[in-house]
């Protein structure tokens, strides 16, 4: 899987792994119980797997949304983190101090996934007030879309927020813009424990110099 290998992997269009089957059918046995109205997720094929295996105990079929899809890298697309460093420098600079209003070459911006997430979160909770409603999407895309409804500097996303693979978010929404955290990056169903931080592309989380 590519985002174990420390690579840019947001628009490409990988299946999932088998640990990733594993988590997914953890995470659907969890939820098999809760009565979910409808199933949404991005048209990416690890999204859609995932919201087959979830969807599947509730009988209903999940719905592709567009702008669900994880962050497109562009040129990046594939290359580990150090090769981007080497090839690009000042996008990799630019793209570090603020990847939420800074895109690299034929890639997006944390503002341009929000512009295409936030309306269809929106929708969402539009067609289904008083429901729970499951949505499937992708590492980034769930955090910024997170962040701007509680309120959170966008340029700190990837630092300051993280999502596990397979792991349980919970929004209580009052309205469409009004939402509360309920729960957050849980992985209850296939670990004990959640994972330490670590660097996942950033440089944020690199240990110092000389240290461990």
């Amino acid at each position: 899987m590519l985002s174990a290998e420390d690579r840019f992997a947001g628009s490409t269009d990988v299946d999932l792994s088998d640990e990733g089957r594993r988590q997914a059918g953890l995470l659907g046995e969890r939820l098999a119980q809760k009565p979910l109205a409808a199933v949404y997720c991005s048209p990416m094929k690890r999204t859609r797997e995932t919201a087959a295996i979830v969807a599947a105990p509730h009988r209903v079929s999940s719905r592709e949304r567009a702008g669900l899809r994880e962050i497109d890298h562009g040129r990046w697309e594939g290359l580990r983190r150090s090769e981007v460093e080497a090839r690009h420098p000042d996008e990799y600079a630019a793209w570090e101090a603020d990847p939420f209003t800074f895109a690299p070459e034929g890639g997006e911006s944390g503002v341009s996934v929000l512009a295409r997430a936030l309306p269809v979160i929106r929708e969402i909770v539009t067609a289904h007030q008083g429901q729970s409603v499951a949505v499937v999407s992708h590492k980034a895309t769930i955090r910024l879309v997170i962040g701007s409804l509680l309120g959170i500097d966008g340029r700190g996303y990837r630092d300051r927020l993280d999502q596990s693979p397979a792991c349980l978010n919970v929004l209580d929404f009052l309205d469409p813009v009004r939402a509360r955290l309920m729960l957050y990056n849980d992985v209850s169903h296939y670990a004990e424990e959640p994972r330490r931080a670590e660097r996942a592309l950033s440089k944020w989380w690199d240990p110092p110099a000389g240290g461990t």
